[in-house]
């Protein structure tokens, strides 16, 4: 079977039969568009001629360039391919020895309570700008949400009163996320407000820009990366890492991880675990930076 008409098969399959979402159908596009040019490259155009060697060629050379978790991504997308292909046409599967190992995750950065302080701190209320940049971050950090998820929430799943929202996450599954109290002040200032301000025509959007419409995940960014700056902190803050500051915070808090993970959109609890390394490693920290034995006073010799 031609490469091509395979992979428009499998697409269709996976979108249609398997319900993935857009997001998952478009990163297995973009893997095995490239896993695609590398067999023609090499003189490979039927699914048949697909050997073990030319796969493990392929990721050798992705491995050189990518980083392993891509790599890792990219080997899944791979055997599913193959694995349906076998499937579906009795074709011989020559990825089935194929793995890949992803490096030891790294701990997620993240800001100290004192730092998400002085940013929130930071800015002019006053000045409508510096407002509605408040109010995003704001709504980021305190509900642990995505850049995407803040973007593009509507007035319609934000319900302040009850202090709740409805979230449209990942491979749009909805999930209910609180408010915190302390938040629903400044939300329904911007609300009540600065957004009627800023809406220039009909739109269920919660955040707009200056012109009414739709805030980009990249704007968010760029301002964010603006103010760390203007506030010299060390650390590389993205709107990413107000998420982790928020999960992070709640573990320490005392919140259990089931209740993180439904509240983060996790699917697996796996993905959520990763935080509590993070408090593992601040117990040995404060274990090294204070306990008598680690500072050499313990056996003092007080003669």
């Amino acid at each position: 079977m031609k490469i091509d008409d395979a992979l428009k098969e499998y697409f269709l399959h996976i979108q249609v039969n398997e319900g993935k979402s857009r997001r998952t159908v478009s990163s297995y596009q973009n893997d095995l568009s490239q896993y695609a040019a590398f067999l023609k490259e090499n003189g490979c155009e039927d699914t048949s001629e697909i050997s073990s060697q030319l796969i493990d060629q392929f990721i050798v050379r992705e491995l050189s360039v990518k980083k392993s978790s891509s790599v890792v991504r990219m080997a899944a997308a791979i055997r599913s391919f193959h694995k349906d292909l076998s499937f579906m046409h009795d074709e011989e599967d020559p990825s089935l020895n194929l793995t890949v190992h992803k490096d030891v995750k790294s701990l997620p950065v993240y800001c100290t309570v004192e730092e998400i302080r002085t940013l929130m701190d930071s800015f002019d209320d006053s000045d409508p700008k510096q407002f509605l940049d408040h109010a995003v971050l704001e709504m980021i950090y305190a509900c642990g949400l995505r850049v995407s998820e803040v973007t593009s929430l509507t007035l319609n799943r934000t319900d302040l009163d009850s202090g709740r929202l409805r979230v449209l996450g990942k491979g749009d599954k909805e999930r209910i996320v609180p408010i915190p109290s302390g938040s629903v002040p400044l939300l329904k200032k911007y609300r009540d407000v600065l957004r009627p301000v800023l809406v220039k025509g009909r739109t269920s959007l919660f955040f707009v820009n200056r012109y009414g419409r739709r805030l980009t995940p990249r704007y968010v960014e760029s301002m964010l990366q603006s103010k760390c700056t203007e506030l010299g902190f060390q650390k590389h803050i993205t709107p990413h890492k107000l998420r982790h500051s928020y999960a992070t915070h709640m573990l320490q808090g005392g919140a259990d991880l089931r209740s993180i993970q439904e509240i983060l959109g996790h699917a697996n609890i796996s993905t959520t675990e990763i935080y509590t390394h993070v408090q593992n490693k601040q117990l040995f920290d404060n274990y090294a930076k204070f306990h008598p034995g680690e500072k050499g006073d313990l056996f003092d010799d007080k003669e």
